[in-house]
């Protein structure tokens, strides 16, 4: 084809696709109008006028039809773009409506994922937060006195009515409630903390790294197996401000250790005049063991063993919002407030809103694994996710067709990544392997990357040439969801 003959076929062809206001006039885009405005439509129309030319531009012998380039070929072609170009168009202005931060099926076998947002809030949580969204509220109000009030007062009286300690304070994670800590009572000063203590948290936050943003000077004492009380004797001197204990919930050493409890460590500190603080991480209010769970230090074990400080999560065990509390003597939590990060690091209306309902929980402890979420997760028993596995099972074999084979099978969860990650649960779950290969391998990945396109991601885990979806996060109110999605999976 000679150069001019293509130059006109590109003309014919850019000829054919239609004007944006014919485009806008269609009875279908004006639909779109009305969901989503005139100025997205038209932007979104404009986009996939744009794609459609360079679709055409790009290959000029697709379509010989509209290679003519007589004026009723031309008005044929836009009138065949038309349904394709509403298609793109609505389909961008939907993906564009959709949020980046959108729900997902949890069935990876991890209850309390950092990368899935940690603990689920109860009702009684959500109600709260609903409330305090839509009308005003107290934050910084004292209703009783009709004067400026302070957002820590809110909950104060409830965390230490739970915990036994004298005072309380709230910011918005347990790093920074440790960087707080440091950065009030331990500038330019010398901290001592184990060696076999210096975890990183997720994100590869260290203690070391917190400690030096903080302006604090680690004293590392020990070994990484074993430190006893005369490091922590022999360490302190006319620079330590403080002695701290972190507790490694997510990892464990095991074999020949020694490590000194916070009882112990508590009255050496205190015989030298000097606090001792306990990062508790995980952070449970609760005895987990009444339940079967792996046991844990409760803040108020920590608090009555003689720690001046403890801080620890809200979005792990104890089952509410992404928060760090720090409790303990009044004077030590004073100063902490009086500093300037603190400010910065405090929590808004939501948080507070969800917090405290969350703790109003603990006061029934016989209706907490029922109405705390995150509890009611890690005590489901087996039989009912081997229950739900056995009526998820036939509807994502019928979807998958006979390429893949879905059986049920016995799996184990995990509590969380950040909060005993080397304990298990037992569960039940769906297997999904390729049927006709001894191995996976791309097809699993093909079948992990479909499932997370879906309307609500599925996500599962890929290990062994199989990719497991755990049910222990599937509660009754989503499977339906979760049945009904399974059609519109396309591989």
């Amino acid at each position: 084809m000679s150069d001019a003959a293509t130059s006109e076929r590109r003309r014919a062809r850019l000829a054919s696709v239609p004007a944006v206001e014919r485009v806008m006039s269609m009875h279908a885009v004006q639909a779109l109008t009305q969901a989503y405005g005139r100025t997205q439509a038209v932007e979104a129309v404009r986009v996939s006028l744009d794609a459609l030319r360079a679709e055409l531009l790009a290959d000029v012998d697709a379509d010989v039809a509209a290679s003519a380039g007589g004026d009723a070929d031309a008005s044929e072609a836009a009138t065949r773009y038309d349904a394709q170009i509403v298609a793109r168009a609505s389909a961008l202005l939907e993906q564009r409506a959709r949020g980046h931060l959108r729900t997902v099926f949890n069935l990876t076998g991890t209850v309390l994922h950092t990368n899935l947002g940690r603990a689920l809030l109860p009702d009684e949580a959500v109600r709260s937060v609903i409330d305090v969204l839509t009308r005003p509220a107290n934050l910084e109000f004292d209703l009783a006195t009709g004067a400026r009030g302070d957002r820590d007062d809110l909950i104060e009286d409830l965390i230490c009515e739970l915990t036994g300690a004298e005072a309380a304070t709230v910011v918005n994670n347990n790093a920074a409630a440790v960087l707080l800590t440091l950065s009030a009572l331990a500038s330019k000063k010398e901290v001592v903390v184990s060696r076999g203590e210096l975890v990183e948290i997720g994100g590869a936050f260290r203690i070391p790294d917190i400690m030096a943003r903080a302006g604090a000077r680690l004293r590392e004492v020990g070994t990484t197996n074993r430190t006893h009380a005369k490091d922590y004797e022999e360490a302190i001197n006319a620079r330590t401000a403080l002695l701290m204990k972190v507790h490694c919930s997510n990892y464990a050493i095991s074999g020949f250790t020694k490590s000194v409890e916070i009882d112990e460590l508590a009255q050496i500190a205190h015989h030298h005049a000097l606090p001792v603080a306990f990062d508790l991480g995980s952070g449970t209010l609760i005895d987990l063991a009444q339940w079967g769970l792996p046991a844990e230090p409760t803040v108020r074990g920590t608090v009555d063993a003689g720690a001046d400080l403890v801080t620890f999560s809200g979005d792990k065990l104890l089952g509410g919002p992404q928060a760090g509390l720090i409790v303990g003597r009044e004077a030590l939590i004073r100063k902490i407030r009086k500093h300037p990060l603190k400010r910065a690091l405090r929590v808004g209306k939501l948080t507070l809103a969800a917090l405290e309902p969350v703790l109003r929980l603990y006061r029934a402890p016989e209706f907490l694994a029922q109405r705390l979420t995150t509890l009611r997760l890690l005590t489901r028993p087996a039989t009912d996710m081997h229950a739900a596995a056995l009526r998820v099972q036939p509807s994502l074999q019928h979807a998958l067709g006979e390429r893949y084979a879905v059986t049920v099978e016995p799996m184990f969860s995990q509590i969380g990544s950040g909060a005993l990650p080397v304990d298990q649960l037992p569960s039940y779950g769906v297997a999904l392997r390729v049927a006709t290969a001894r191995r996976g391998g791309r097809a699993l990945v093909h079948l992990e990357k479909g499932l997370r396109e879906l309307p609500r991601p599925v996500l599962g885990r890929i290990a062994d040439d199989t990719l497991r979806l755990d049910l222990r996060c599937l509660e009754a109110g989503d499977e339906a969801a979760f049945i009904a999605q399974c059609a519109e999976l396309r591989l």
